[in-house]
C-alpha cells in the first residue's frame, strides 16, 4: 500500500486559500498570490525535493483546471516533466472534461476511490486542492502532511483545518527547516489515537505514572 502525501502552503494563521495567484480562488478573497513574494531559491529547492518519489497526482477540480491550463505546455524542468508524466486523478462532483494526458476522474465514493489509488501507487501527492484536502482530513485519509508555514497573517480566507475536522494525532517526521525569509517546512505523519487531555493543576498533570490518561 502506498502513501497519500498532502502538500500545503499556509500562512501563520493557517490560511491555505489561493497561494499561487489572484485568479486561483478569487471569490471574497483579496490576497490571491500571497506566496509569490516569499519564494526564493532555498524554498524552491525544498519544494522540488518534496516531490521525490512521486508517482501520481491527486487533485481537486479547481487545481486540476489550473494545472491543466499550464503544465502541458511546459517541456523543460523537473517539475514539468514529472507532472506531465505521472497519472493524474481528479476529484469532482461533476463530470468535467479532462484534457491533460493521463487524467482519470474519480467516482462518487471519494474515500473508496482514494483508497484504490493508494493501492495502485507508491507515493500519491495531493497538491493545493484545499477542498479535497479538507475531505481527506475529515476521513483521516492521508499518511503524510507537508505544511509550509509562511511568515504572514491574512485574517481572512479558507483555513487548512476547518471547523469539524476529526481530532487526530500527528508525528513530526523530520526536523523543521526554516528558509531565509522565515518560511518553515514541517513534515508530519498521521499517528494513532486521538489527542489526550490532562490537568495542569495536578503534580502529574493528570496523566498518571506512565504518562497516559
Amino acid at each position: 500500500m502506498g502513501l497519500i502525501h498532502i502538500e500545503l502552503f499556509a500562512t501563520l494563521d493557517l490560511v491555505g486559500q489561493a497561494p499561487g495567484g489572484p485568479d486561483e480562488d478569487p471569490v471574497g478573497f483579496p490576497f490571491g498570490g500571497w506566496q509569490a513574494p516569499l519564494l526564493n531559491e532555498v524554498t524552491g529547492a525544498q519544494i522540488l525535493a518534496a516531490y521525490e518519489g512521486m508517482d501520481a497526482l491527486l487533485l481537486g477540480r479547481r487545481t486540476y483546471d489550473i494545472f491543466a491550463a499550464y503544465w502541458p505546455g511546459q517541456r523543460e524542468g523537473e517539475i514539468a516533466e514529472l507532472f506531465n508524466r505521472v497519472p493524474k486523478y481528479v476529484a469532482s462532483r461533476g463530470t468535467p472534461e479532462l484534457p491533460w494526458a493521463g487524467s482519470t476522474l474519480l467516482g462518487p465514493d471519494l474515500a473508496g476511490a482514494v483508497r484504490e489509488v493508494r493501492e495502485r501507487h507508491e507515493h500519491v501527492k495531493v497538491v493545493g486542492s484545499l477542498d479535497l484536502v479538507q475531505s481527506l482530513l475529515r476521513e483521516r485519509l492521508f499518511d503524510r502532511l507537508d505544511l509550509w508555514v509562511h511568515p504572514i497573517v491574512l485574517g481572512v480566507g479558507k483555513k487548512v483545518f476547518e471547523d469539524g475536522v476529526v481530532p487526530m494525532n500527528v508525528a513530526l517526521l523530520e526536523p523543521p527547516v526554516a528558509g531565509p525569509q522565515g518560511t518553515v517546512f514541517l513534515r508530519y505523519g498521521l499517528a494513532e489515537g486521538v489527542p489526550r487531555t490532562g490537568d495542569m493543576t495536578l503534580p502529574d498533570r493528570g496523566l498518571g505514572r506512565d504518562g497516559v490518561r
